[in-house]
């Protein structure tokens, strides 16, 4: 794998994975994060090793009225990787905010979120939000590096 022969890889459900054993120096993640994540790898990580991760932001999909669950902000993720050992060297929010000028618009670019809006409550917040004027749909994400003091 292009010259690089001291990299294994780790399938597992990231939120049962204990790292300890592994003892890795990098630790991704991708839309997928939570306490015990941050928690498992901060007891797994070889000293100096790093937590690179993109996670939702609070902000994303605001326009449903219902944040998810796997959703942090900056100061609750901060609060986290301090809590549990890491330095952040970079945290910072990636945000699209696209706008419409119709509900057609806005339902449109929702089509493939409604089966689980409908789901969880949100289809109908969002509709709620359109009919009211709203013409945003937020994709807000925290984009990590942490290292492990």
């Amino acid at each position: 794998m292009s010259g690089i022969d001291n990299v294994e890889f780790v399938v597992g459900d990231a939120e049962d994975l204990e790292y300890a054993p592994f003892a890795p120096d990098l630790v991704v993640a991708h839309l997928c994060m939570s306490d015990p994540i941050v928690e498992r790898a901060s007891r797994g990580l070889s000293p100096d090793g790093v937590l690179a991760f993109v996670c939702f932001h609070a902000d994303q999909w605001c326009e449903t009225g219902r944040r998810s669950r796997f959703a942090y902000d900056e100061s609750q993720m901060a609060s986290l990787l301090a809590r549990t050992g890491f330095a952040v060297e970079a945290l910072e929010i990636d945000r699209e905010v696209r706008k419409f000028h119709t509900v057609e618009e806005g339902l449109a670019a929702a089509v493939g979120l409604e089966e689980r809006w409908r789901a969880d409550g949100r289809w109908f917040r969002f509709i709620k939000f359109l009919e009211e004027g709203g013409r945003t749909l937020t994709r807000s994400h925290l984009v990590v590096k942490a290292r492990r003091r």
